[in-house]
């Protein structure tokens, strides 16, 4: 059984006479691989990794892919060794908010909290106070969520100063892309709830709402309660990343900015 005061030095230097290998097939195979990228960072010399056993000197990321390469590691577990929790981004992208609506980059290994399948005693079909039942959540990668295959999907956070969708769209929701859905879908609905939502990327950043297209032209529309103007993006000016097909989102956030986002904005031209 692994020890838990065992320092990654020592887990690596254990890895590496379990393979079998001395400090020359280290340094040889790091070298092959610097020579197959052409980086001559991704090589091990026998001193370095004498300091990395022994002394817990930190491998530069060159040095951890050639370390993970040659012992069979994964890189999320090696991180894990040097106390860097890789698969906590889901949830740490929270705790360093930005104003503005963007895309965002997880992994499937990506953790968040949730309940536990098997711990949670309530019927979805039925409103439930959830206050009793969160000493039992626990952490899950997000390519369990809901059975679905987050690999063909992304993710995009709306910005804490985007009030476009509100009240359908709080700032601060984490929302879920299908890139398969770029087609714009311009009728199909009969209710705002029901109309689809699009995540867009222009040269200026990114957008989250209905659209409509027609004419060679997309058409942004934002929600009515946010006072903002329609925004008319000609074709290639724009890039619909996908459709919202998922969302978590607190129903409670700052305090809006009256009139900050009530500007008319002009129809895009071009470069």
């Amino acid at each position: 059984m692994e020890r838990v005061t065992e320092r990654p030095g020592e887990k690596l230097k254990r890895v590496r006479e379990k393979l079998g290998l001395t400090y020359r097939d280290v340094e040889k195979a790091s070298q092959q691989l610097a020579a197959d990228h052409s980086n001559d960072e991704f090589t091990i010399a026998l001193s370095r990794l004498s300091d990395i056993e022994h002394k817990d000197t930190a491998p530069t990321i060159f040095r951890l892919y050639s370390l993970c390469a040659i012992y069979r590691l994964d890189l999320f577990d090696l991180l894990g060794w040097y106390r860097v929790p890789a698969d906590s981004i889901a949830a740490d992208i929270f705790r360093t908010p930005h104003a503005q609506t963007h895309a965002v980059h997880l992994q499937p290994r990506s953790s968040v909290t949730v309940p536990h399948p098997i711990d949670v005693e309530f019927d979805l079909g039925r409103t439930t106070f959830l206050s009793h039942l969160v000493r039992r959540w626990g952490r899950a990668g997000l390519g369990l969520l809901n059975g679905m295959d987050m690999k063909r999907h992304r993710y995009g956070l709306i910005g804490l100063e985007d009030w476009s969708m509100y009240p359908v769209l709080h700032p601060g929701s984490l929302v879920l892309i299908d890139d398969r859905r770029r087609r714009i879908a311009n009728s199909g609905w009969s209710s705002e709830i029901d109309r689809p939502i699009y995540f867009l990327e222009h040269r200026e950043g990114y957008r989250c709402g209905w659209c409509s297209s027609g004419d060679g032209k997309l058409i942004y529309q934002p929600h009515p309660a946010s006072h903002q103007q329609p925004e008319v993006f000609a074709s290639g000016t724009i890039d619909v990343v996908g459709q919202v097909t998922g969302v978590a989102m607190l129903m409670e956030g700052r305090r809006r900015r009256h009139g900050r986002n009530s500007a008319t904005v002009p129809e895009s031209q071009d470069p």
